[in-house]
């Protein structure tokens, strides 16, 4: 039974389909996991055990009759805790909302659960969602995977901590940007960024609703692939068997995103260029001198309208927040009506410079984050060490939200150090199958 808690979601939910996995026993592993790991108060902020052992019995009583709603009917998933949860506290990592109980699930994890997935509970996330690094000194900090003196990277933390500690099949993220793709690189996880409006919004805190996308944290892309599907209410995902990279043009993002890397983060990212050109895949660097007039406008797209969104919550009562991220919250107040739309009319034109440079390929390549996960300790003592990890962290993943496209971390094999496919917007299926092929060749 050990093995279930590192098994895919996908091989768990073919073990229940094939009889040899009982949805109740799968769903007791992973809570007496939860009940016994020294760090779950540091990812979960609530476990729904009633819930779970509610869902898995429904699972196990469907699986007998041979009546089983989707390939994950029956596995235990998490939820992070801006994802409203009918009579449990959705706080979005905020003591703003302490005390927030929603009367309904969020329509994602409406879908979900009427798809057979059993809800494990709401893991801890960054204040309000409004950094890449993970860190709340506030609600908790997750734990890295792969540095336990470090952030798990955020703001999607516990979502990745739960599945990379194995208390999770699989978890439910958000990424405004980056917020999936970041921890899900630093803890070896397969992170997916749908395309802004694919999936719903319905009963999610918001940050920036024009950038807000929610998408999954998962062990592979398949899992990725069927945790898509049942959020958006489909019982089928896209077929990725025999996917590979033979033959697939890749653009080797050169602007912006390899600026400054860490040496490890540089190392990791040529060897997998390497295996895919082993694979068969064509690479070739692309320079998209716009791209850093778009980057720029990051500090007024982002703050403007998560300060718009939030001002009258966050000035009621500031000395709730770490300082922090009231400050990022508060520096959206600098800027007018006017350079908002300025903004948004620059960032188009950006966005059609780059679908005609990236027309020619099948996916674009970059590190999913330069860095590696900075010090916990040191980020809560030194400003200028938060905000540039923090700026850091956010760069190379903020690219796919800025162009408006979807987009993949994948694991690498060096600790913490993701490989970002981008797709094109609105071909979440088309990226998939070429992450299952990038998938295979890194392997």
């Amino acid at each position: 039974m050990q093995d279930w808690l590192t098994m895919s979601a996908a091989q768990l939910g073919r073990g229940i389909a094939a009889g040899e996995i009982d949805p109740v026993a799968l769903t007791e592993t992973y809570l007496a996991a939860i009940d016994s790991h020294p760090e779950t108060a540091r990812i979960y902020t609530k476990v729904t055990r009633e819930r779970a052992l509610s869902e898995a019995k429904a699972a196990q009583e469907r699986a007998k009759s041979g009546l089983r709603r989707s390939p994950l009917d029956g596995v235990p998933l998490s939820w992070k805790d801006l994802f409203d949860s009918a009579g449990v506290e959705t706080e979005s990592g905020s003591d703003l909302l302490k005390g927030r109980v929603p009367d309904h699930d969020a329509l994602v994890l409406e879908n979900a659960t009427a798809l057979g997935s059993v809800c494990l509970g709401k893991t801890h996330m960054s204040e309000l969602a409004f950094s890449g690094l993970g860190l709340n000194p506030i609600k908790a900090t997750p734990p890295c995977v792969n540095d336990p003196e470090a952030v798990p990277g955020g703001s999607s933390s516990g979502a990745a901590s739960s599945v990379a500690f194995g208390l999770a099949a699989g978890a439910i993220g958000s990424d405004t940007g980056g917020s999936v793709r970041i921890p899900s690189a630093w803890n070896d996880l397969v992170g997916l960024k749908t395309t802004s409006g694919r999936v719903s919004l319905e009963g999610v805190v918001p940050l920036c609703l024009k950038f807000d996308t929610i998408g999954p944290l998962a062990r592979t892309v398949e899992d990725a692939a069927l945790m898509l599907a049942l959020i958006e209410g489909s019982a089928t995902a896209p077929d990725l068997g025999g996917a590979t990279v033979e033959g697939k043009r890749f653009a080797d993002l050169q602007t912006v995103a390899q600026d400054n890397l860490a040496p490890e983060v540089a190392a990791a990212h040529a060897a997998a260029l390497d295996k895919l050109r082993e694979g068969g895949a064509e690479i070739v660097p692309l320079e998209v001198p716009e791209l850093p007039d778009a980057v720029a406008l990051s500090a007024i797209l982002f703050t403007t309208e998560a300060y718009g969104l939030w001002k009258d919550v966050i000035e009621a009562a500031p000395d709730l927040m770490f300082p922090e991220i009231l400050a990022r919250f508060r520096s959206g107040a600098e800027f007018s009506g006017a350079d908002y739309v300025a903004a948004w009319a620059k960032l188009e034109q950006v966005r059609m410079v780059w679908d005609q440079a990236v027309a020619g390929f099948d996916a674009v390549l970059a590190p999913a984050a330069p860095i590696l996960p900075p010090n916990l300790a040191r980020l809560q003592s030194d400003h200028d060490y938060y905000v540039t990890s923090n700026l850091m962290a956010l760069r190379n993943t903020r690219i796919g939200n800025l162009m408006g496209v979807c987009a993949l971390s994948l694991p690498t094999g060096t600790p913490s150090c993701g490989l970002q496919v981008i797709g094109q917007p609105d071909c979440e299926e088309a990226l998939l199958r070429i992450g299952a092929g990038v998938e295979a060749a890194l392997a």
